[in-house]
């Protein structure tokens, strides 16, 4: 067994099998730019190694297995950037390295297994989504919830999601709403469901099964297939489907809230209620974002979600929503502009703009 050992993140082999743990259990895995400078390195070695043939992430700890990333951190570096006592760096690496990392899971060669094991949110989505096999436990709780800290559903957000059926990713993009097992399989988020009690089992049968050769994509399958088992009860999700697909096909924001209220019952008010309190630039954003992204390829979603964050960097809402959500933990964020008239479709599309010698490239 080969491993190579930093504080936050653990990247070991056995066997043929690739394995990295996020070690950061107390702070729910999140993910920070020094994780991502471990990350990425290790799986192009991976990628080229001919003795590693599948690799396997998973979190630390028993309560998540990424609550996302660091975002505090890049609140804080962005407020000092915008006093003059910063040059900022963070608010642009971070981003740009951190969609590198999700390019490079998307195109991984080899069979890229997660186990999402507990809370999985923004930059946890961006490291299991993408990859070959997704598989889910009866702790599993998923969800894209940039809205409501003044950001956007981002790292492929706005490649995966409209590809879900019917309008559920729009639902998701806009409002933040969590997901159980049931409902990840049922939208395609996930591929397997495996109680947590086996997956210690499940990594050691994995590493066993490709140590005896053989292709190594089926070997994953076969072993995904012994373990799964369907998560207690039904879809959560289904009996919204018809307002969910109504209500969020339409082309705005404010034609979005009026279906839900018309349709009056306890779910869609509720739902409406719930998006009166996120940011109305992000509701805005987030809404052309997963229009423009039906029509994309992933390398341009995250080409265009890197121009995004720049604009989000620059704007206010991010710092609001961080403030009111992390660090003053008010829960009363004051966004700027502060209703959805106030939003202009100028306002919107600035967030769209080319960002100069500054865009997000793909060398491999």
């Amino acid at each position: 067994m080969g491993t190579a050992l930093t504080q936050d993140v653990l990247c070991e082999t056995r066997g043929p099998l690739g394995l990295v743990t996020l070690n950061r259990p107390k702070a729910l895995n999140a993910l920070t730019l020094g994780m991502i400078r471990v990350l990425d390195p290790q799986l192009q070695a991976w990628a080229r190694d001919p003795a590693v043939t599948a690799v396997l992430i998973r979190g630390a700890g028993d309560r998540a297995f990424c609550a996302g990333g660091d975002v505090r951190a890049v609140h804080d570096d962005g407020l000092a950037w915008k006093k003059g006592e910063s040059d900022g760096a963070l608010t642009r690496d971070f981003f740009r390295e951190e969609y590198i990392l999700n390019h490079r899971i998307k195109r991984f060669p080899k069979p890229f297994v997660a186990l999402l094991d507990g809370i999985t949110m923004g930059g946890g989505v961006g490291l299991s989504v993408h990859g070959s096999h997704r598989v889910v436990t009866e702790k599993t709780l998923f969800a894209m919830p940039e809205t409501g800290i003044g950001l956007f559903p981002d790292v492929g957000g706005t490649y995966f999601l409209p590809r879900l059926p019917g309008r559920i990713g729009t639902y998701l993009a806009l409002t933040g709403a969590r997901l159980k097992a049931v409902d990840l399989l049922h939208t395609g988020i996930a591929t397997h469901h495996v109680p947590g009690d086996r997956l210690d089992t499940l990594v050691d049968d994995l590493a066993a099964a490709l140590g005896r050769g053989g292709a190594a994509p089926e070997a994953v399958s076969a072993v995904l297939d012994r373990h799964a088992s369907e998560p207690a009860g039904e879809a959560l999700i289904e009996p919204f489907r018809h307002e969910i697909d109504h209500s969020f096909a339409f082309s705005s924001v404010e034609e979005i809230m009026a279906a839900l209220e018309q349709y009056g019952t306890g779910w869609s008010q509720e739902t409406a209620r719930t998006m009166a309190g996120l940011s109305p630039t992000s509701l805005k954003v987030t809404l052309k974002q997963m229009r423009v992204g039906e029509g994309l390829d992933f390398d341009a979603c995250m080409q265009l979600e890197y121009r995004m964050t720049q604009a989000f960097m620059a704007g206010h809402d991010f710092y609001e929503g961080i403030r009111a959500v992390l660090v003053d933990k008010d829960r009363t964020p004051r966004w700027q502009p502060a209703t959805l008239a106030e939003v202009t479709e100028e306002m919107v599309n600035r967030h769209f703009a080319p960002v100069g010698t500054r865009e997000l490239v793909f060398t491999d």
